[in-house]
């Protein structure tokens, strides 16, 4: 980032000054050095390097010499310094400066046109005028500087405007000779004027691919632009313009729209190019909130296809960019398509995977068994999926995460975004697909109960979505993620703020017309409820309900409004919002995943009275146990010791409470960590002071559990290895499931080879504590 230094201030001045002409320099002389360079720090040294230079001694009587002097360091005396030199010093200097890094004195020679003996002994003299710096070992080789920025950046000032574009055009002909590539010669080319030449539009264009490999999309732009402006032939026009706005596509995905539906009509399109230039422009469609028109371009475009690669290809942008649509129309009779399509489906193609990962989505959102789903993501992702392929874009790869995210293994759904992320910053790809990249590892350490780690990395990604434009799908993504986090840190005003600084309205969030993660309106309900605005949220929810049932979204797990609604309901209509919760725990037992059934569980817990209520709650404890779910975990486990605190129950209440503690500490759940306390405080127990261990690694009592538990060893036959009860089985693979980041289910695939303990061996028994 740059930064505007402050001028030196007297003192540091005389410091100088003192150091190089000694320790006798006048305080007068000093500080008339200090005012008449204005504390620049290049004038300063050039200063007493000429008062060294005349032997002037540093005392009042020659303070009348120093304005003379700093004057042949400025913009206008160092063109006179150079021009006493000669013509052909000055011809070198201008070289050098057009020339820039790439000036070794081989190719400052040829631009300059000196030989090379003359370019050596006139380097020389540069540096004895204080222009060079002096030569090094190897001078041959080393490129050609200058003393300061600042001298080079007058001396090409200092060069006539239409000879300065004649050395460019030189310069971009000798670098390529001399075969340092187009990325070398494209600053050059940038700065000719346009003639219509095929030569210049294809070094630039190879210019800007260079500058895209080594994570320079800006300049990559400006090549472009600047090719267009040549301009090419009719011909070459349509890739250029396909290249420009897959350039700007990164960061403005609005101005890629521009560029991408420019290059579709041209007459001069060829079929290869078009459909790429279909994709891209979907693509940019997406990123800029207009999901209807994106499916709307690639099903012309899969009507217009001969190949059945490119149909099939366009099929699948198709049904993805119909998934994204808020509204959904015909949701359900997709969603049956997809199921068959992907059920014909014979090859192992880049179309077919990612068709795959569309299945598996897409019955994760519908709640069929969360095995289906796992299945239909794992053939999809393969040996993985790029994040930024060329040709191939990274939407499916998020759904394939957030599939494994919501299927209770979002150990690999962090794994993947993790790796996405560190794909998109090595390329330098700093706009939409890092923003949601980060924001989407925010929602993976948010559900796996890191809260403050899920804050800090939302809050970047937010940053920069904000950069690629407001109101876009990366933006909302991002708000509603921090919302959620805030609320689970307890801090509701600040969620409330921050809210209404975005706008989060009703009318805004109604008017978005793509699918998020988390769901805005739903995020908006349950941030209503933390305010206790029970009738608001009551009925922004139940328009929720009515929009995610109507697309046949019908997983609590993917949108949790049944969970809401139920506890806004609860004070009013308690008998409704049973029902509301019975209802979640079924469609959250037809998916299966442990970490949902504890949640609609606990949900029905909560709006259920006597003795049910802690039959519900001890059984979300239990299925909150076998899942990855920290946060969610220490919530059933305080709200399950209250329940008990309040029938009678101190010694279980405790204990529950004592856990949930522990979990809100290592969360980040700070009110609920402060609740917790209270109600240990009320049953007569000390709440002892905890530290966070999120992430630390298994002790060997967890890894010897976690690999029978793979092995697929029940809990009893585990116990009777390990000398523990059941119970205390529950907890140990409880703690594993939180750490590594899956469910019982996906341990042998993070687990690997079970190694460090023989099966069949004994575990010694802690005498305390684990």
């Amino acid at each position: 980032r740059p930064r505007l230094l402050a001028p030196l201030t007297p003192g540091a001045v005389g410091r100088m000054v003192r150091e190089v002409l000694g320790a006798g320099a006048d305080d007068s002389f000093c500080r008339e050095c200090w005012a008449v360079t204005g504390g620049n720090p290049f004038e300063v040294v050039e200063l007493t390097a000429k008062v060294r230079e005349r032997h002037l001694k540093p005392q009042s009587d020659n303070l009348a010499h120093l304005r003379e002097l700093v004057s042949t360091a400025k913009e206008s005396g160092l063109t006179d310094r150079l021009s006493r030199l000669g013509t052909s010093a000055v011809r070198l200097a201008w070289a050098v400066a057009v020339l820039g890094s790439e000036a070794t004195p081989a190719l400052a020679a040829e631009v300059s046109g000196l030989s090379t003996i003359e370019t050596a002994e006139l380097a020389l003299r540069l540096a004895d005028a204080r222009i060079f710096t002096p030569p090094r070992p190897s001078p041959e080789k080393r490129p050609l500087e200058f003393l300061h920025p600042l001298i080079a950046t007058a001396v090409y000032r200092a060069i006539p405007g239409a000879l300065r574009v004649a050395m460019h055009g030189s310069a971009a002909a000798t670098v390529l000779s001399a075969g340092r590539g187009s990325g070398a010669a494209g600053r050059h080319l940038l700065e000719l004027h346009p003639e219509a030449d095929p030569w210049v539009v294809r070094h630039l264009r190879a210019a800007a691919r260079e500058y895209l490999r080594a994570g320079a999309p800006d300049t990559a732009r400006r090549c472009l632009a600047r090719a267009l402006r040549e301009p090419p032939s009719l011909q070459e026009r349509p890739a250029v313009l396909y290249e420009l706005g897959c350039a700007a596509q990164l960061s403005e995905p609005a101005v890629t729209v521009n560029h991408l539906r420019a290059a579709l009509e041209e007459p001069a399109l060829g079929p290869e190019l078009r459909e790429s230039i279909t994709y891209r422009l979907a693509q940019a469609y997406g990123h800029s909130g207009r999901m209807e028109e994106a499916a709307q371009l690639v099903a012309a475009e899969a009507g217009r296809a001969r190949s059945a690669r490119t149909r099939l290809r366009m099929q699948a942008e198709q049904i993805m960019w119909n998934m994204f649509r808020a509204d959904g129309q015909d949701s359900p009779a997709r969603s049956r398509r997809l199921a068959r399509l992907v059920d014909r489906l014979s090859g192992r193609g880049m179309a077919e995977r990612y068709l795959r990962g569309l299945r598996a989505f897409d019955a994760m959102t519908r709640g069929e068994p969360a095995a289906i789903a796992l299945r239909h993501a794992d053939e999809a992702l393969g040996d993985g999926l790029s994040w930024t392929d060329e040709e191939w874009g990274f939407e499916v790869p998020i759904l394939v995460a957030l599939t494994f995210l919501h299927c209770d293994q979002p150990g690999r759904a962090e794994e993947l975004f993790a790796n996405g992320v560190a794909e998109c910053e090595r390329k330098g790809w700093r706009g939409a697909h890092l923003a949601f990249g980060l924001t989407l590892l925010g929602y993976v350490r948010y559900r796996r109960g890191a809260l403050a780690e899920a804050e800090e990395l939302t809050r970047e990604g937010l940053r920069i979505a904000d950069l690629v434009g407001p109101e876009t799908p990366a933006h909302w993504t991002a708000v509603g993620t921090l919302i959620q986090t805030l609320l689970g840190r307890g801090r509701v005003e600040e969620a409330q703020e921050f809210a209404a600084e975005h706008s989060c309205g009703g009318n805004t969030l109604q008017a978005l017309q793509a699918l998020l993660c988390p769901d805005a309106p739903t995020v908006r309900g349950e941030l209503l409820l933390a305010r206790n605005m029970h009738s608001e949220a009551r009925q922004r929810l139940t328009q929720v309900g009515r929009r995610m049932d109507r697309r046949g979204m019908r997983n609590p797990a993917w949108c949790p409004w049944q969970l809401h609604l139920a506890q806004s309901l609860a004070l009013t209509e308690p008998r409704q919002a049973a029902e509301v919760a019975r209802d979640a725990v079924r469609r959250a037992r037809q998916f299966g995943a442990h970490s949902m059934i504890g949640r609609a569980l606990h949900t029905a817990g909560l709006v259920t009275q006597g003795p049910e209520r802690l039959r519900l709650l001890a059984e979300a404890v239990d299925h909150l146990e076998r899942s990855p779910s920290a946060y969610d975990l220490a919530v059933a486990l305080v709200d399950h010791g209250t329940a008990l605190r309040r029938i009678g129950l101190p010694q279980e209440a405790g204990e529950r409470l004592y856990r949930g503690l522990e979990g809100a500490v290592q969360c980040g759940a700070d009110a609920l960590a402060v609740r917790a306390r209270d109600e240990l405080s009320a049953t007569g127990l000390r709440p002892l002071q905890l530290r966070a261990d999120h992430g630390s690694p298994l002790t060997s009592q967890e890894q010897a559990a976690a690999e029978r538990a793979a092995l697929g060893w029940g809990d009893d036959r585990i116990g009777d290895e390990l000398g523990l009860e059941e119970r205390e089985v529950a907890q140990v693979l409880s703690g594993v499931y939180r750490k590594v980041g899956t469910d019982r289910t996906g341990l042998a695939k993070v687990l690997g080879t079970p190694a460090g303990v023989t099966i069949g061996a004994r575990v010694p028994r802690p005498v305390s504590g684990r």
